[in-house]
C-alpha cells in the first residue's frame, strides 16, 4: 500500500495497543466488522487493514480532534518540502564550491600529474567500488537512516502534547516505515550534491581560462618522461577516446617537463578540455544517474509500502478478515478448571479474536491416562491442551498427551498460570523458569506454548501468543 495509507494502519495500531481512552475493544471490533463488509472475506492484507484504519476514523475523529493532526502530519508531504530545500540548498553549495575551488592549481599552471581534479575523480572511484560491493551483498537496501536528514524527512510527532505515548509510539514505527525510502532520498542527494560539484568544477575550469592564461607542465622526482607518458595515457584514455583529442606523444611529454624552479610554457586549453570530459564522464553523468536510480527507488517505496503483518497485532485482525469464528477445543490434562475460568478463557478469546469464539470443553484426563483417553473427533477444531504451570513437564506423559492430540488437528499447549502465580507471586526467574520449560516441551511435541492466567487474564498478551506466528505481506 502507499505510505500515506500505511501511516493510518499504523497510528491506528499504536491507539489499539498503547492503548488510548478514545477507542475500546467494542470499537475495534466494530471497525473490523465494517472493514469486512466493505472489503469482503477474500480481500488482500492490506486492502482490509486500510478499510479498517478509514472506518476506525468516522469514530475517532469526532471523538478526539487531535488524531486527525497526528494522521496529517504522518502524509509524506510533511516532510517533502523540508527534503525538497535540502537537497536544493546541497547541490547549489556544491556547484559554488566546485566553481570557487582553484582545482587546476596556482599560478596559472596547470601541473598534469597533481592537479586537484584527480583527487575528486578518484573519490567518486571508490565510491562506485563501494556502491558496488554494497549491491552485490544479501540485503543491499540501505537500512541506516542519517539523523539529520531524518529530522528533515520524518515527523518528530513525539513533541506532541496530546497523549504523548501514543504519538512517540507511532512516530517511531513510522519512522521504521520510512527509512528505506528516506535512506534513497538522502542517496538521491548526496549524489546530486556530486554531480552540482564536478559541474562546479568544469564551469570554473572554463571561466578561469576564458580570462587567464594557464599553462600546463609536470614535475617528478621518481617518473621519467615515458613512465608519466604511459600514466597520462591510462588515466586520460576516456576522455580522449569521447572528445576525439589526441593524447601527446612521448616527446610532447617529455618537452612538457618542468626544470627546477622554471615556468610552464605550454599553452593548457588542450588540458583544460580533456579534464571537463573526464569529470563529465566520470563524474557528472554516473552520479545524475544514480541520483535518478535513488529517486526512483524512494518513489516506488512511497507507493509500495510493506507492513510488519507476520507481528501478532497484525496476525490477529487479518484471522477476522474471513469473519469465521473460531472453532476450538478444550482438552485439559491433569488440571480441571472451574465453570468460572472456562468463561473467563471464553471471553478471552473472545476479546482476542474479535469474535465470540466457539469454545467446547472435553473431559479432563488424569495424569498418565494419556494412552487411555479416547481421542477427540477429527473436527477441524484447535486443541487446546490445558496444563498447570506448576506441574513439572515431562516428554512421557505430558508431551505424549500432545503429540496424541496432533494426530486429530492444530494443537496449542495452554499453561494456566494461576495456582503458579497464587503461591509464588510474580517472581520472575522462578516463572521464566517454569515458562521455558513448558516452551521447550511443547516445541519438541510439535506445537506452540501460551500462558494464561485464568484468575485475569492478559487479553494483549494471550492474543498475540494466539496470532504470533506466521503472517503475510500487505501489497
Amino acid at each position: 500500500m502507499k505510505q500515506a495509507d500505511a501511516a493510518q494502519v499504523l497510528l491506528l495500531r499504536a491507539i489499539e495497543t498503547v492503548p488510548h481512552p478514545a477507542w475500546s475493544a467494542d470499537d475495534g471490533r466494530w471497525a473490523s466488522r465494517v472493514a469486512r463488509d466493505e472489503a469482503g472475506a477474500g480481500a488482500p492484507a492490506g486492502e482490509f487493514l486500510l478499510a479498517r484504519a478509514r472506518a476506525a476514523w468516522q469514530r475517532l475523529g469526532p471523538r478526539e480532534p487531535a488524531l486527525a493532526r497526528w494522521l496529517g502530519w504522518a502524509r509524506p508531504r510533511a516532510g517533502g518540502l523540508g527534503g525538497a530545500v535540502a537537497i536544493a540548498a546541497l547541490a547549489l553549495a556544491a556547484f559554488a564550491a566546485g566553481v570557487a575551488i582553484d582545482h587546476v592549481g596556482s599560478a596559472q599552471r596547470i601541473d598534469l600529474l597533481a592537479p586537484p581534479v584527480w583527487g575528486v575523480l578518484l573519490w567518486n572511484l571508490a565510491v562506485y567500488a563501494v556502491i558496488a560491493v554494497h549491491a552485490l551483498l544479501p540485503g543491499g537496501r540501505p537500512r541506516r537512516l542519517p539523523r539529520a536528514w531524518a529530522a528533515l524527512t520524518l515527523p518528530r510527532l513525539a513533541r506532541a502534547g496530546d497523549a504523548a505515548a501514543v504519538p512517540a509510539r507511532f512516530a517511531a514505527e513510522l519512522a521504521a516505515l520510512r527509512a528505506p525510502r528516506a535512506a534513497f532520498q538522502g542517496a538521491a542527494a548526496l549524489h546530486l550534491a556530486a554531480a552540482a560539484l564536478a559541474l562546479g568544477l568544469i564551469a570554473g575550469l572554463y571561466l578561469r581560462g576564458l580570462v587567464l592564461d594557464y599553462r600546463a607542465g609536470w614535475q617528478s622526482t621518481f617518473l621519467d618522461a615515458r613512465q608519466v607518458h604511459a600514466l597520462l595515457g591510462a588515466a586520460l584514455a576516456p576522455a580522449s577516446r569521447a572528445s576525439g583529442i589526441a593524447l601527446p606523444d612521448l616527446a610532447a611529454v617529455q618537452a612538457l617537463q618542468l626544470p627546477a624552479g622554471g615556468a610552464a610554457v605550454a599553452p593548457a586549453a588542450m588540458w583544460i578540455h580533456l579534464y571537463a570530459w573526464q569529470l563529465g564522464l566520470l563524474v557528472l553523468l554516473p552520479r545524475l544517474a544514480l541520483a535518478l536510480l535513488a529517486g526512483w527507488r524512494a518513489r516506488r517505496l512511497a507507493a509500495h509500502a510493506e507492513l510488519p503483518l507476520a507481528e501478532p497485532y497484525f496476525a490477529r485482525l487479518l484471522a477476522q478478515r474471513a469473519g469465521r469464528v473460531p472453532r476450538l477445543l478444550l482438552c485439559p490434562y491433569a488440571h480441571r478448571p472451574d465453570p468460572q475460568a472456562v468463561e473467563r478463557l471464553r471471553a478471552a478469546l473472545a476479546a482476542a479474536l474479535g469474535d465470540a469464539s466457539d469454545l467446547q470443553a472435553a473431559p479432563a484426563v488424569p495424569h498418565g491416562a494419556e494412552d487411555d483417553a479416547p481421542l477427540p473427533p477429527a473436527d477441524g477444531r484447535t486443541r487446546l491442551a490445558l496444563f498447570a504451570l506448576g506441574a513439572t513437564p515431562e516428554a512421557e506423559n505430558h508431551g505424549r498427551f500432545l503429540r496424541r492430540l496432533a494426530q486429530t488437528g492444530t494443537v496449542l499447549a495452554l499453561v494456566d498460570e494461576a495456582a503458579f502465580r497464587a503461591r509464588f507471586g510474580d517472581d520472575a526467574p522462578r516463572l521464566a523458569a517454569r515458562r521455558q520449560a513448558w516452551q521447550a516441551l511443547a516445541a519438541t511435541s510439535g506445537a506452540d506454548a501460551a500462558f494464561i492466567d485464568l484468575r485475569a487474564p492478559d487479553v494483549q498478551g494471550f492474543a498475540d501468543a494466539l496470532c504470533g506466528g506466521g503472517g503475510e505481506r500487505a501489497p
